[in-house]
């Protein structure tokens, strides 16, 4: 499994016209092959974390080269982020507890 870990700060002049886009890709991102799932975090502090995981990094590259993704990117830079930081993670390890998932498992 892959990870992408992406924080981020918004402006706050374009924060509306940001959670429409962001509802556009997240539709997009659901559809994409090897799409696992993906969760939006604010911190108190107004930091933006959200975590995004593919089954393996063929389908993270086929998403992070989307040409509406790559619009969206483009958009993000030029008007939503006062800043950002992106990073791609291999899953070493996973362990998972509750409910019928209450024993470890590896990651591929």
């Amino acid at each position: 499994m892959v990870v992408t870990v992406f924080r981020s700060r918004l402006k706050p002049e374009n924060q509306q016209e940001y959670y429409e886009w962001a509802a556009r890709i997240a539709a997009l991102a659901k559809t994409m092959p090897g799409y696992v799932s993906h969760k939006s975090f604010v911190a108190e502090d107004g930091e933006r974390v959200t975590i995004v995981e593919f089954a393996d990094e063929q389908s993270q590259r086929v998403w992070a080269t989307n040409l509406q993704h790559v619009e969206a990117k483009k958009k993000g830079r030029a008007d939503f982020y006062t800043e950002y930081k992106l990073q791609i993670c291999t899953v070493v390890r996973e362990s998972v507890f509750g409910g019928k998932t209450a024993r470890p498992t590896a990651a591929s």
